[in-house]
């Protein structure tokens, strides 16, 4: 009988298969399918479920269910010990599903559906190791989504007065489309890490490094910057595209210079990813869209890859993940660390790979756009430094020296998990050139002068330099700089201290009201007050009620002495 991984990842691969050919079939016939249902029709307002079918969506849904099945593939061999791999497996197909119902749909109600399926099921995931680690971060991780779900909900009923929420069809004025659009870029934000709200990414490392693939390549946070290609034309009428320009910047130099301080494989490329990401919101402030996209189906290979083989030295190397002792990996695993080598270069965008297609036209566009220094400096500086934490990467792993045990046994056998990286690896390799005739119609000649057309290398070759020096920075000199900047640079800015402090301090407040005000004072002098001075009266008058006849006596008495000394005087 055939395991769910085996049973999912044919599944997986044949819709994908035969998703990839279809959009080949729309490419060239060019088509758009819009199939609309309507569900509920109350006065003038349609709540209609929409489905778009083009190229783009297939062509994603292709990569997004290969990339999955592969990794649930992959699951069976990692998580092959657990005890509770099959609702591990249901969880990560949920998430695939609610990624599709996100890719489908123009539609604000159905892409609310795929958006909230991915932030319940992320969070269920990213606590799977139930540890207070684990908790922290997925607490952090489902509160910064919850942000943008907020704001989605937000733009969803400033557009109930339209009539409906299909942006397509909606002719908003100025003030009305930036504030739309606003809200929606909010929510792009905090789905694809952009600063603020960057901290919650590398924190979801705690979960199974298959979902750390899956997350990181092109399910969760992709779907920030899908949202942005599908209204992107919205995005630059309102004039809110320059504001995201200057995020995006800001976020790549950000997670770039964290990286090269940081010693954690999986956060390394975490890290990278939230550079990557950064790179796709900019190239759509400058209206690149199909760069971003092409950008983005590269960077999901060659990221899925990335984390595979990580997963497995992280296996191989008895679940440490510190890679000052990760050395000599070319020679104990040469087949995995031929592979990481190769992804690592293509993620730092080396020519004829599958980042280099997309990272050099997007860099070249932006040279040939009217930016400031400040933008365009940021840009390339921060291109520099994900070639920079690439190459110390790769020294720190295949020129230092073994440093782990005295003994242990490292085997590179052939197993699942590197059969499941031949697929991958050939598209990070084929891939960029593949993709670029198919989905790029004419060749994009961006003709610049002499120094902008090298740019893009002497920046690399920087960036070369600069890994290869921070490599060399032996611990003693780490401590050596400034202590609280290298803390500064490390914690990405403070951010996640910000971030828990945001969270943490209302929720305290919150409960120091609870307890001073719900259940303190108006306590005291409402519900409680009012019982208790209740119950006193009702006391009194049972009293009364029990020794009725000798009070009567009483009062008589003392009302006939009343009425004598009243006659009296």
């Amino acid at each position: 009988m055939m395991s769910i991984c085996r049973v999912s990842f044919i599944y997986l691969m044949i819709i994908s298969l035969s998703l990839l050919i279809m959009s080949l079939f729309f490419i060239n016939m060019d088509l758009v399918y819009l199939y609309e249902w309507e569900i509920l029709s109350l006065n003038s307002v349609q709540v209609e479920m929409v489905i778009l079918l083009d190229w783009m969506a297939l062509i994603f849904m292709g990569f997004v269910l290969f990339i999955s099945s592969l990794v649930i593939f992959y699951s069976e061999d990692y998580m092959g010990e657990d005890m509770n791999i099959n609702r591990f497996i249901l969880l990560v197909v949920m998430f695939v599903f609610s990624m599709m119902m996100m890719i489908l749909s123009p539609n604000l109600i159905s892409i609310l559906l795929g958006w909230d399926g991915l932030g319940l099921v992320s969070y269920c995931l990213v606590i799977y190791y139930q540890n207070i680690k684990s908790f922290n971060a997925g607490m952090m991780t489902v509160l910064m989504n919850r942000v943008g779900d907020v704001t989605l909900l937000l733009s969803i009923a400033w557009m109930m007065s339209y009539g409906g929420w299909n942006l397509f069809l909606i002719n908003l004025n100025n003030m009305e489309l930036m504030m739309v659009m606003l809200l929606l870029l909010i929510s792009a934000m905090t789905k694809s890490a952009q600063i603020p709200f960057s901290s919650w990414l590398p924190a979801a490392m705690a979960a199974p490094t298959p979902v750390s693939a899956l997350v990181h390549s092109s399910t969760l946070v992709t779907a920030g910057v899908y949202l942005m290609i599908r209204f992107n034309e919205l995005l630059v009428s309102s004039g809110l595209n320059m504001f995201l320009m200057l995020i995006a910047s800001v976020t790549m130099f950000m997670s770039g210079l964290g990286a090269n301080y940081e010693f954690d494989l999986k956060k390394i490329i975490a890290l990278s990813t939230l550079s990557q990401l950064g790179l796709m919101m900019g190239s759509l402030s400058m209206g690149a869209v199909k760069l971003a996209f092409f950008h983005l189906l590269m960077h999901a290979l060659f990221k899925a890859l990335l984390f595979l083989c990580a997963g497995s030295v992280i296996h191989l190397f008895n679940n440490m993940q510190d890679i000052r002792v990760m050395g000599g990996v070319g020679k104990l695993i040469p087949l995995i660390g031929s592979v990481l080598g190769v992804a690592n270069l293509a993620l730092c965008g080396f020519p004829f790979l599958a980042g280099f297609y997309s990272k050099d036209l997007i860099l070249e566009f932006m040279s040939s756009m009217n930016y400031n220094y400040v933008i365009y400096l940021l840009f390339y500086l921060s291109t520099g430094l994900t070639v920079s934490y690439s190459f110390r990467l790769s020294t720190m792993l295949f020129m230092q020296q073994f440093s782990f045990y005295s003994f242990q046994m490292i085997s590179d056998s052939i197993e699942l998990k590197i059969k499941m990286c031949w697929g991958l690896l050939a598209m990070s390799v084929l891939g960029g050139s593949v993709f670029s005739w198919l989905m790029i119609s004419f060749p994009k000649l961006i003709y610049l002068p002499m120094m902008l057309k090298l740019m893009v290398l002497l920046v690399v070759s920087l960036g070369v330099w600069i890994g290869l020096e921070v490599y060399d920075l032996k611990m003693n000199e780490y401590q050596s700089l400034n202590k609280y900047f290298v803390e500064f640079i490390g914690s990405m800015w403070f951010m996640p201290m910000i971030s828990s402090y945001l969270v943490k301090n209302p929720l305290f407040y919150g409960k120091f009201l609870m307890k001073m005000v719900d259940q303190g004072w108006f306590e005291y002098f409402g519900s409680q007050n009012i019982y208790v001075n209740l119950k006193k009266s009702s006391n009194l008058k049972f009293n009364f009620q029990n020794n009725m006849y000798m009070l009567f006596l009483i009062t008589l008495y003392f009302w006939v002495l009343i009425l004598l000394i009243m006659y009296l005087y």
